[in-house]
C-alpha cells in the first residue's frame, strides 16, 4: 500500500470520487466524516480493508487531530453550500479548513490537498465565494506546500448542477434563466478532478500550487440548458429573467429549510466561472479533460424524459 490517506468529507460528491480513485491506486483511505454511517456506500470499494470510516467534524479540532494522525496525505474535500445554524460558510470553509491544516502539520502529514473553486475571491460579494478564498489562504499559512484544487462546475452521475436541471425540465412548461443566460462556465467531470487529487499525491513536486480545473469546453449558461434539453429531448421555451427578480425570489425564499435559490448562489452565477489564462491545469497534471458531451448521456436518459 502506498499509504494512508484522511478525505475529509470523503462521503460526498466530490469526495466519494476521490476516495475510489485513491483505493484504486492502492491507498488505504480513512475516510472522516460527521455521520461515519453516510459512508457505507463506498463498501463496495473496500479490498482488504482499505476503507475505513470515522466519526470527524472539520469544526471540532480534537476530532480533526483523531482523524489525521497516521496519515501519510489528507485531503480536504467539505463543500458546504447552504449554511444552517452553526454550520457557516466561515466555520466550515475557513476556520475548520485552518483546524484541518494546522492538525495535519502537528501530526506530521506528508501533503495536504484542499480543494476550493475557481473565482475564489476575498472582495466576492457571496459569503461563499469570500470564505473559499479566505479558507485557501489560512491553509496556505497553517500548512507549507498545501496543493490547492480549484475545479469548475461539477458533472457526472449524481450531480446537483444537471441533474437539477433535468428535474425542473421534466416538470415545468419552461426553463428560466439567470438573465439572459450568458455567464460562461467550463464544467469538469467529477472523476478527472479526483484524477488530479490522485496525481497529485502520486508527484510531491506539485506541492504549493493552485490548479484550476475546467472542461475541455467553456459554454454560457443558456447553452448548457440547450445540450440538457437535446440530450432529454424535449423542448421547453428558455424564459430570461433579469437578476432584480432573482434577487427578489432569493429575499423572500430565505426563510425557507431549502431555498430555490440564494443570494451567494446568484452572486456566483453573475461571473464566469473559467480557468485563468496563466493557472496550472490538468496539462500541468498530464490530464486530457474529460467533455460534458461524453458524460451526459450516461445519466440523463431520453427514455425517462417526461415524467411517469
Amino acid at each position: 500500500m502506498p499509504g494512508l490517506v484522511t478525505v475529509f468529507g470523503g462521503s460526498g460528491f466530490l469526495g466519494r470520487a476521490i476516495v475510489g480513485r485513491l483505493v484504486a491506486d492502492g491507498f488505504q483511505v480513512r475516510i472522516a466524516v460527521r455521520q461515519p454511517g453516510k459512508a457505507g456506500v463506498l463498501e463496495r470499494l473496500d479490498r482488504a480493508g482499505a476503507v475505513q470510516s470515522m466519526s470527524a467534524d472539520i469544526r471540532d479540532e480534537a476530532s480533526v487531530a483523531a482523524a489525521v494522525a497516521g496519515a501519510r496525505a489528507v485531503v480536504n474535500a467539505v463543500g458546504l453550500y447552504l449554511e444552517r445554524g452553526a454550520e457557516t460558510f466561515e466555520a466550515v470553509h475557513v476556520r475548520g479548513a485552518e483546524k484541518l491544516a494546522r492538525q495535519a502539520s502537528r501530526a506530521g502529514v506528508g501533503q495536504l490537498v484542499h480543494t476550493s473553486g475557481i473565482g475564489a475571491d476575498p472582495a466576492s460579494p457571496s459569503a461563499y465565494v469570500r470564505a473559499r478564498a479566505e479558507g485557501e489562504q489560512v491553509v496556505a499559512s497553517a500548512f507549507d506546500g498545501a496543493t490547492i484544487l480549484r475545479p469548475s462546475v461539477l458533472f457526472g452521475p449524481g450531480d446537483s448542477f444537471f441533474n437539477s436541471l433535468a428535474d425542473i425540465a421534466r416538470h415545468s412548461p419552461l426553463l428560466p434563466l439567470f438573465g439572459r443566460g450568458k455567464t460562461r462556465l467550463q464544467p469538469v467531470y467529477v472523476g478527472d478532478v479526483a484524477e488530479a487529487a490522485a496525481r497529485v499525491l502520486a508527484a510531491p513536486a506539485g506541492r504549493g500550487r493552485v490548479y484550476e480545473l475546467g472542461g475541455p469546453g467553456t459554454f454560457t449558461y443558456r447553452e448548457l440548458v440547450e445540450l440538457l434539453l437535446r440530450e432529454m429531448a424535449l423542448e421547453r421555451p428558455l424564459l430570461p429573467l433579469p437578476f432584480a427578480v432573482w434577487d427578489l425570489v432569493a429575499a423572500l425564499s430565505a426563510i425557507l429549510p431549502s431555498p430555490p435559490v440564494t443570494r451567494d448562489q446568484l452572486a456566483l452565477i453573475r461571473q464566469d466561472n473559467v480557468v485563468s489564462p496563466d493557472a496550472w491545469t490538468f496539462d500541468d497534471l498530464g490530464i486530457r479533460p474529460t467533455a460534458v458531451e461524453t458524460v451526459l448521456p450516461s445519466y440523463l436518459s431520453k427514455s425517462h424524459a417526461e415524467p411517469a
